[in-house]
């Protein structure tokens, strides 16, 4: 008993010291401004254990976190992200802990310059997430979350999965050259795209 007490001592610390994304600081991006925020779900693989949700409910949590966290930056360069959504969990009420499944979220990322028109990553960048680890959902988000509460939380991680991945890649956002007119882009899904999406990450 005291060794339970003890481990539930210490997930709701854990619990207590999260961050919301939306208090997390902004990063350096250099002279990154948001173009065109694109996010398509030609075909989302539901994964094991997962409330069903519409590829129109993705599309919109994905666009809107993404739009939240990156609107801000006012670099004096457009930047066009193209985003697809591949795969998701929303864990569904399971056997607490033990078979419980986890919220999870897949996309894939591309980066276009807009006044050149080109694209940055030659491939695209896959960014899959977990639910936040917290008192609920280590018994199950499921039992304590709506389906549209663990869409939203799973894109907000997704943004800041998001960008991160473009501090990363620091070198594209060098000094711009001043203010440009969006350009347009494609919004139709890339019909050759054959991800694997791999769910083993569920279980680590």
């Amino acid at each position: 008993m005291k060794n339970l007490l003890i481990s539930a001592a210490a997930i709701l610390a854990l619990c207590a010291c999260s961050v919301l994304p939306e208090q997390k600081p902004m990063l350096d991006l250099g002279n990154f401004a948001l173009g065109h925020n694109i996010v398509v779900a030609p075909n989302p693989y539901m994964g094991p254990g997962s409330r069903e949700a519409t590829a129109d409910e993705l599309i919109e949590a994905v666009q809107s976190a993404i739009g939240d966290r990156l609107d801000p930056y006012e670099g004096d360069k457009l930047y066009n992200l193209g985003v697809s959504v591949d795969g998701y969990v929303l864990a569904d009420v399971g056997l607490p802990v033990v078979l419980s499944p986890k919220s999870a979220l897949i996309i894939h990322a591309t980066v276009w310059d807009d006044a050149a028109g080109e694209k940055l990553n030659e491939e695209a960048h896959q960014i899959a997430v977990l639910e936040d680890f917290t008192a609920k959902t280590v018994i199950g988000s499921g039992l304590f979350s709506t389906r549209d509460q663990q869409i939203d939380q799973l894109s907000r991680k997704v943004a800041l999965k998001l960008e991160e991945w473009l501090q990363e890649n620091g070198e594209w956002f060098a000094v711009g050259e001043g203010e440009v007119e969006k350009t347009t882009i494609s919004q139709e899904p890339d019909e050759k795209r054959n991800w694997a999406l791999d769910f083993s990450f569920l279980t680590k």
